[in-house]
């Protein structure tokens, strides 16, 4: 548990943090300080403006410890398990994660339109397990004003951001103030994944099947336009797109839960193949969740799902197995559960 002590002092009367006094003198004495804690001695002058706060007697104080509050901030556009898992990070490094979702108008502004609407990135970020809080409409620059905002309105005690550069369009670093007000940290990227090679997969097949059908003179324009949006201006690669990442037995257990339903809980299941995570699959989960105690979701192998989809998922099984465990209301997952519900899968728990 992170903490960070207050500058005030308070008492604690609990009983537990009393100094020991030994003898006579040490009895009178916590009387002395018990009758004035309630008012018996009221009159007695006393240097100080509550007899709960005695800055004079060193020895009979103890400093209390509050939370510590962090913030991240982000577009959360096309969300993925490494988004998910940079707030994991960022939760890690305090007690409280504040996550400032920026607007539509400033994503514009610095990086080109979103694919997603703000109240998708909203639903997608309330509903990863490690963010307690989330400010709406965030400025995509931390500038004055709004790290004046963080630090008296939310208490934010750290700013978060990834160790990868966020430049503004003039060149200068968004978390610069951040930084030199000495409350800025820092964590590591997740590798093999980003928005951008998300955006890559999703056009691979169109732009291969562009490619095929221009070589036969056949005229296509129906997908020009949903493929300009999601380019978003970048130039990206023809030919399929290929996961970079790396499955790893500690990455599955920093997303899980690591807790099986409790004796008599009511169990409930649903599956799916969860691809291109997303705030319908949140909706879905939330509402199976509210139907029991415990929400065991199974998840289709890259297999079942092609031969039932008739194309390759664009996350393999892995990746959507993260994205859905990152989800607050999911307790466990089966990874590459069965097409059929099986009578084994019902009673092995």
């Amino acid at each position: 548990m992170n903490s960070l002590e207050f500058e005030t002092v308070h008492w604690i009367w609990d009983g537990i943090l009393y100094p020991q006094l030994f003898g006579l003198g040490g009895i009178m004495i916590a009387a002395a300080i018990i009758g004035l804690s309630t008012g018996y001695f009221g009159g007695i002058g006393i240097p100080c403006s509550s007899p709960y706060h005695w800055p004079d007697l060193g020895i009979l104080y103890k400093r209390r410890k509050r939370p510590v509050r962090v913030y991240m901030d982000g577009c959360f556009d096309l969300m993925h398990y490494g988004h998910a898992n940079a707030l994991r990070q960022a939760k890690s490094l305090g007690d409280v994660l504040v996550v400032g979702v920026v607007s539509d108008e400033e994503i514009v502004a610095n990086k080109g339109p979103p694919v997603l609407s703000m109240e998708e990135r909203l639903i997608l970020v309330r509903g990863l397990k490690w963010v307690d809080e989330v400010i709406v409409n965030a400025p995509y620059d931390i500038n004055e004003k709004f790290l004046n905002t963080l630090f008296n309105e939310y208490k934010i005690d750290y700013i978060i951001h990834g160790d990868d550069p966020c430049l503004l369009p003039d060149g200068t670093d968004a978390y610069g103030l951040a930084k030199r007000a000495g409350r800025y940290k820092q964590i590591k990227r997740t590798e093999g994944v980003s928005s951008t090679d998300i955006v890559g997969r999703i056009l691979s097949p169109l732009r291969a099947a562009d490619t095929d059908m221009s070589q036969n003179n056949v005229a296509i324009h129906q997908h020009h336009s949903n493929t300009e949006k999601l380019q978003a201006g970048k130039n990206l690669p023809i030919g399929p797109q290929l996961s970079h990442f790396l499955p790893t037995s500690r990455r599955i257990v920093q997303f899980s839960n690591g807790k099986g339903p409790e004796p008599g809980a009511r169990v409930v299941y649903i599956d799916g193949a969860f691809d291109l995570f997303h705030a319908g699959h949140v909706e879905i989960l939330r509402s199976a969740r509210q139907l029991g105690d415990f929400l065991l979701v199974g998840i289709y192998s890259d297999q079942t799902v092609s031969e039932r989809r008739g194309s390759h998922p664009i996350m393999h099984l892995h990746e959507r197995s993260l994205s859905v465990l990152g989800c607050r209301y999911v307790d466990e997952v089966i990874i590459g559960a069965p097409w059929e519900v099986t009578k084994d899968m019902i009673l092995s728990r």
